[in-house]
């Protein structure tokens, strides 16, 4: 039987790097932001959908959806935004449930849901795995690693569910403050759960 597994964690909190580390032990990793902008890749229907629906304005040069200038759009308009939703949405609904046909039946699928917790999304898992490090930690970290600016970086930490909050629907939590030895070993004993599971 496939266990569903799904991953969460602040933005900054290293979700990216335990998603790695569970592949490179053969979990089946599905990432819906990767799908999100591979439905909208040159040459794709679902680009051509963007085009017919915002105009070409939201194009670059070489023919590559802008995402900032459609992100500039949508995100002010809850409309326009149900709009993309439309397009985008049942494209990387139909690729995940593809990858998800294509895993083995006794494969532990992890899905990356960076909003797992804000849009309530725990009971769609047998397990929820949140990666948890402070909001000190995580701000610097994206000050000091992505660059961003201070007032970018707490926009982003608040937009998103409180620490408290995703820890509440956490089944496995891999703490995620100290070197990247620790997190490998942390990794491994949620590596360990999940094979339990599985039985």
């Amino acid at each position: 039987m496939k266990l569903k597994v799904g991953l969460t964690g602040g933005i900054g909190s290293g979700k990216s790097e335990v998603a790695r580390r569970l592949a490179e032990r053969g979990a089946v990793v599905i990432d819906a932001d990767k799908i999100a902008r591979e439905v909208v890749e040159p040459g794709t229907e679902g680009l051509a959908e963007v085009v017919e629906e915002f105009g070409a304005g939201v194009l670059r040069e070489d023919g590559s959806l802008d995402r900032e200038k459609l992100g500039s759009i949508v995100f002010s308009d809850p409309d326009r935004l149900a709009a993309l939703n439309a397009i985008v949405h049942p494209r990387v609904g139909a690729r995940v449930a593809e990858l998800q046909a294509q895993a083995p039946d006794d494969a532990i699928v992890v899905y990356d849901v960076p909003l797992l917790a804000e849009n309530n999304l725990a009971p769609m898992y047998d397990v929820v795995i949140v990666v948890d490090a402070s909001d000190e930690i995580r701000l610097h970290r994206l000050l000091t690693i992505r660059g961003m600016s201070e007032a970018d970086a707490k926009a982003r930490i608040a937009a998103q569910a409180t620490r408290d909050a995703r820890l509440a629907v956490a089944d496995i939590i891999i703490p995620n403050e100290g070197t990247l030895d620790d997190l490998a070993e942390h990794v491994e004993e949620a590596w360990h759960h999940l094979l339990h599971s599985t039985r």
